[in-house]
């Protein structure tokens, strides 16, 4: 069983976006379970630790974005989750702020966008900067030929909405995606079968399909079965 972890704040859920976002959890829930074929237990972040994951049998984490800054949240209540980070052999994977929470567990900084220019990004009301919208990505020239980047083209489109990235790579990372705002979008381990990208894959689309592409090689990269 795949299990899919909710890591928005809960007072996300109260903000005006809060129902879409909710929808959202269960639209990229079914696209899981339809393209592994098996079923996916979503889970909140605060509820998931390494006894649930034994009792449902999980065969993988992916682990969801958020609209929160990493310092909004209780450490004790993400102490479960960063132990499972630190320690699973489970093949997991983070989508945008779930990289985040790769990355802070494993003791890399999370940060604000830095101040720049480009087509990707907007200005929000209170003066934040955010990469937005279906944008490509630059693949790493160094790192073209890793699995995870098969049957993608040159420039990968995908979603983004991110206001905060990684500047640095945790230890045991390779970069395999950036773009001008964001240097480091894609970031897969050395050895575990652990990836993070800081656009949206679970978000494609007909017309933008590569993120399905690249949640399907990450399956198969990683040697995962339902079973």
């Amino acid at each position: 069983m795949l299990v899919f972890v909710d890591y928005e704040h809960a007072d996300g859920f109260e903000r005006e976006h809060g129902p879409k976002v909710l929808a959202g959890r269960t639209s990229i829930t079914y696209r899981l379970e339809d393209l592994a074929g098996t079923h996916c237990h979503l889970v909140r972040y605060d509820r998931v630790d390494q006894a649930l994951l034994d009792k449902i049998g999980a065969t993988a984490i992916f682990i969801s974005g958020n609209s929160f800054a990493p310092d909004d949240y209780d450490p004790h209540a993400l102490e479960p989750i960063h132990a499972i980070i630190r320690e699973t052999e489970l093949p997991l994977f983070g989508f945008c702020g779930g990289f985040q929470l790769i990355a802070q567990a494993l003791g890399a900084d999370i940060v604000a966008l830095p101040a720049s220019d480009g087509p990707s990004l907007v200005t929000t009301k209170d003066g934040r900067l955010f990469e937005f919208g279906y944008h490509p990505v630059e693949l790493a020239v160094e790192n073209s030929g890793h699995p995870l980047l098969a049957g993608l083209g040159n420039q990968p489109i995908f979603r983004h909405a991110h206001g905060l990235h990684v500047p640095e790579l945790p230890d045991g990372f390779a970069n395999l995606a950036s773009t001008a705002a964001t240097p480091i979008q894609m970031a897969v381990h050395d050895e575990r079968p652990m990836v993070g990208t800081q656009f949206h894959p679970e978000y494609w689309t007909e017309e933008h399909p590569d993120g399905r592409t690249v949640i399907a090689n990450f399956l198969a990269w990683s040697g995962w079965s339902p079973t």
